[in-house]
């Protein structure tokens, strides 16, 4: 899912609110975020849940390149061989 995150200028990221931009009603809400003083903060973030991606968003720029990275096809390579190994460890220890 694609989350985008919302915040308030001058609270330091601390008033924030998101929106899912899969939902039928996204525009109109973002629109309704913006006319409340809002301002968009940043890229899409993806996540499988609201609390992954808040927790992507609080993390600051370490999500941004971990995003970058996933893009080069090497580094992307590398981080699916290793996401594969975890997971079969994970796998053998139960």
């Amino acid at each position: 899912m694609k989350y985008q995150f919302f915040i308030k200028p001058n609270t330091d990221r601390k008033a924030y609110t998101f929106l899912r931009s899969d939902s039928e009603t996204f525009l109109k809400e973002k629109q309704q975020l913006i006319d409340q003083g809002f301002e968009v903060d940043g890229d899409y973030i993806h996540a499988e849940s609201d609390k992954e991606a808040i927790d992507k968003f609080l993390s600051g720029f370490i999500y941004s390149l971990e995003e970058y990275n996933a893009a080069n096809p090497v580094t992307a390579l590398v981080m699916s061989v290793t996401h594969l190994l975890k997971s079969s460890f994970k796998r053998n220890k139960k």
